[in-house]
């Protein structure tokens, strides 16, 4: 798995989020809640939806599956005239990140990111920056298929 290296600029998010750790993993809870309201956000710039992770700048140097992280399911806006009651708006800053195409049930991804993080990362010559980490979740995203598609970006410098 080899990715494309990308700099991309500031992107504006609407969406909801959740704090929880991978011990208590509350991805489900959280995408449950969201789906049926994604389209009160009148302002989106795609049918895309991003699964975005704020880490704290130890989280991988320091590895807990107990350690929470704050983890977010929004979508892109042009702007944030209108926000939908008891959503949140959420700034990316731009920066370079790591592209890998994943293919294959989004249940089994935490072997494509310990492939990641164990091997690709020491090796690149890249060192992970402090910036969120996301996922964008496309057309041929089909949750619980082993025919789903998605796109992992990790920030990198």
């Amino acid at each position: 798995m080899i990715p494309v290296i990308k700099t991309i600029s500031a992107k504006k998010f609407i969406g909801v989020s959740l704090t929880m750790s991978f011990v208590d993993n509350k991805t489900a809870e959280l995408w449950l809640g969201f789906m049926p309201r994604r389209k009160e956000i009148a302002n989106s710039i795609s049918n895309d939806m991003y699964s975005l992770q704020v880490y704290d700048e130890n989280f991988f140097s320091q590895f807990n599956p107990a350690t929470e992280f704050k983890k977010w399911a929004l979508v892109e806006v042009t702007d944030f005239n209108t926000v939908p009651e008891g959503m949140e708006t959420f700034d990316l800053e731009g920066g370079m990140y790591a592209v890998f195409y994943y293919k294959g049930n989004p249940f089994n991804a935490a072997q494509v990111f310990g492939y990641i993080m164990k091997e690709w990362l020491p090796q690149s010559g890249y060192v992970l920056d402090n910036r969120p980490h996301f996922e964008v979740l496309g057309e041929k995203y089909k949750n619980g298929s082993d025919e789903s598609e998605e796109e992992i970006w990790i920030p990198i410098r």
